[in-house]
């Protein structure tokens, strides 16, 4: 009997409820390729947790596979403790609500204190309140800047970090030895409990008390702001308020929260379509900044007037850099600091830690480990850091990517800046003569199904094992193989081993520093594929040079790699 099979006896089964049993039937009946799609494999809960389409079967969101994942993590929680606590919080997609009750039904019904925010809030707040609130974990429903389909289920730890070995191991063990028949949705109302907003005030202050680093004018500074249909439409504003920002133009038409993002090109800010509207309202207005921020928050985009006064999008490693050194500059640095990025995020980080005299810990993708540091480095003060993908994190008040508290430090930088007679972008260029010329490109490829993760799986293993030569015309001297952890000098063949968790992907370096990082994407059904090239950049007048320079060498890896 076929897998598709089995797993359609069981959700027809009297296990699950009769919407459920006749949704499957008409499923079958109706749409046998989305039928396939639904019952040939179970969603994976993967290290970060789970993320999917929603709808009825075991390879979809729902309320039996998020219960499956609460009754797993509330089996672990009992045996770590008698008296656990969690926090539970959602975002603006459809369903979110209904489900993060069911979540705190099944926790409050295995004998967990459940509190849940009265409606739905961002991601950093969760990751906050599990430390203020003194839980064992924390649950948010999200699924960031996927599209409006998808809902996902992310787990925090009691640190206040997303869940890191052994503990996400554990949960995955345990969730596949559940049954569905063992999930207890019997609520208990006494053990679940609404939050008022006493969390969010604290977190507003701290907020601004981290952030508010900069000496300027802050009402003269003009800022453009698009919740873009998501969770940030309240604290921003509040925040960029009470730090002094009064010149704050809102794109109404996308504050609502909303999971269809009816308004919208796109949900995610690392998409340049994502800010068109609220570009054009900056034109209107003269603003100094664009800021965008995703679904649920964590993550950030800006756009900045260029040197010939035309808006620009800001990618996330412009603007990690760009912060970083900011922060830097109003820091006392001593041995006792550090920053961090990732091993797939701008190699200008390390020059910027270099130049600065300052530790940088580097991690594998996923802010999860940047959190971890913070957790292991207890002797260390945690000073800034980000990746690639639009997410930065200043302080460690959260543990966690945090858009709220990064769109009030951008907005110090370009205020200081607007004030003393510059703007970010020349800061940007300032940084590009200071640490080097590095730029960046992000290329993704789509690969739906089974075929399609095959079809990645066997890309990356056709690099390994006929790996280029050169990236362009520069020799390779490093090839880092993150599966098997090791790092192989191409000139001298020794071998070095690579001191991160085990994971599929592989990075090329060459002797002037270009590099291109190969791996599948851990949310998404995509091979991703990061380019990085430099140059030196003397003064200001050979930007626009060098920068031509830079993106022509980024097309033609693109086209190296990908035809």
């Amino acid at each position: 009997m076929s897998k598709i099979s089995e797993n359609e006896i069981v959700w027809t089964s009297n296990i699950f409820d009769r919407d459920t049993q006749n949704e499957v039937k008409y499923l079958k009946k109706n749409d046998s390729e989305e039928f396939k799609d639904s019952f040939y494999k179970d969603l994976e809960f993967g290290t970060g947790g789970m993320r999917g389409i929603m709808g009825v079967g075991p390879n979809r969101v729902n309320k039996y596979t998020f219960g499956r994942n609460t009754q797993a993590i509330s089996n672990i929680l009992n045996t770590l403790s008698k008296d656990s606590s969690v926090v539970i919080g959602h975002d603006c997609r459809n369903n979110s609500r209904e489900l993060s009750m069911i979540v705190a039904d099944i926790f409050s019904a295995n004998n967990i204190r459940a509190y849940i925010f009265d409606s739905l809030r961002p991601t950093p707040l969760i990751s906050y309140a599990v430390r203020k609130l003194n839980c064992k974990c924390g649950i948010v429903l999200t699924a960031s800047h996927n599209p409006p389909e998808y809902n996902g289920y992310k787990v925090y730890w009691s640190d206040g970090g997303q869940i890191v070995p052994p503990i996400d191991k554990n949960i995955i063990t345990e969730i596949s030895e559940i049954d569905y028949s063992e999930i207890n949705f019997n609520s208990n109302p006494k053990l679940i409990e609404l939050l008022d907003n006493k969390i969010e005030n604290s977190f507003v202050n701290d907020s601004i008390n981290t952030a508010k680093i900069g000496d300027s004018e802050r009402k003269n500074l003009k800022i453009v702001f698009t919740a873009l249909h998501g969770t940030s439409h309240i604290l921003i504003p509040e925040i960029l308020n009470k730090a002094g920002y009064s010149n704050i133009f809102c794109v109404n038409s996308q504050m609502n929260p909303d999971g269809n993002f009816s308004n919208v090109n796109s949900s995610n800010p690392e998409d340049p379509a994502s800010l068109n509207e609220a570009i054009e309202l900056a034109k209107v207005h003269d603003a100094d900044l664009v800021i965008g921020t995703d679904p649920d928050a964590d993550r950030f985009g800006i756009a900045v007037k260029n040197l010939s006064g035309d808006y620009e999008l800001i990618n996330g490693n412009q603007s990690m850099c760009v912060m970083t050194d900011y922060i830097l500059a109003k820091s006392k640095i001593d041995r006792n600091s550090f920053i961090a990025s990732t091993v797939v995020s701008t190699p200008m980080m390390i020059k910027i830690a270099s130049i600065n005299n300052i530790k940088i810990e580097l991690s594998l993708t996923g802010f999860k480990w940047i959190g971890k540091m913070i957790s292991d480095y207890k002797d260390l003060k945690f000073l800034g850091g980000g990746e690639e993908s639009f997410g930065y994190l200043i302080g460690d008040f959260v543990r966690d990517k945090d858009a709220l508290t990064s769109s009030l430090l951008v907005s110090e930088i370009c205020s200081e800046l607007k004030t003393n007679g510059s703007s970010f972008y020349e800061r940007m260029i300032d940084c590009y003569i200071k640490y080097g010329f590095f730029k960046e490109k992000l290329y993704t490829l789509k690969k739906d199904g089974k075929k399609g993760a095959q079809e990645i799986k066997n890309i990356i293993s056709s690099l390994k094992s006929n790996p280029p030569e050169k990236l362009l015309n520069d020799k390779i001297l490093f090839i880092e193989d993150y599966e098997s952890s090791i790092k192989i000098n191409i000139e001298t063949g020794e071998e070095s081993e690579i001191n991160l968790p085990k994971t599929n992907m592989i990075i090329f370096e060459s002797q002037n520093g270009y590099k291109v990082a190969v791996r599948p994407s851990g949310t998404e059904p995509k091979i991703k594929y990061y380019f990085s090239v430099n140059c030196s950049l003397k003064n200001k007048s050979e930007f626009l040079q060098k920068n031509k320079l830079l993106d022509e060498k980024l097309s033609q890896l693109l086209i190296d790699f990908t035809n």
